[in-house]
């Protein structure tokens, strides 16, 4: 069985490498998904997910990574801080947001993310 750390790392690899299903196969089918910025997932599941944030977010940026840099692991907590990296369709600036995500595992399923970024990186990409 995989750990808890193991399960989010593949999570940001999947995203990686363009494999939006992998990652939402990861998901606990009741998800509860938690941003911090203008991308809201209404309601719980991973289709939930993938209409409030995966689509929108590929449509928005002509490119995107997660770059997660430090890992802390207690039980079935997962903490993850890196750095999100993006050039925005519309204004072409880029943006370097750090971020802070918080994932909460059950029977080896994402079940909670939490999502805290710098906004105002985001949101000067943007203008």
């Amino acid at each position: 069985m995989k750990s808890s750390q193991d399960i989010i790392r593949n999570f940001y690899d999947y995203l990686s490498n363009g494999n939006a299903s992998g990652a939402l196969g990861l998901m606990a089918p009741d998800i509860e998904w938690i941003t911090m910025w203008h991308y809201k997932v209404n309601g719980r599941g991973p289709d939930r997910v993938a209409e409030g944030l995966f689509k929108p977010l590929m449509a928005e940026w002509s490119s995107f990574s997660l770059v997660p840099t430090e890992f802390i692991t207690e039980g079935d907590t997962v903490v993850s801080l890196g750095e999100f990296v993006g050039v925005h369709a519309t204004s072409g600036k880029r943006s370097e947001a750090r971020y802070a995500h918080v994932w909460t595992l059950r029977d080896g399923k994402i079940a909670r993310f939490r999502q805290y970024i710098d906004t105002q990186a985001i949101a000067e990409a943007r203008r």
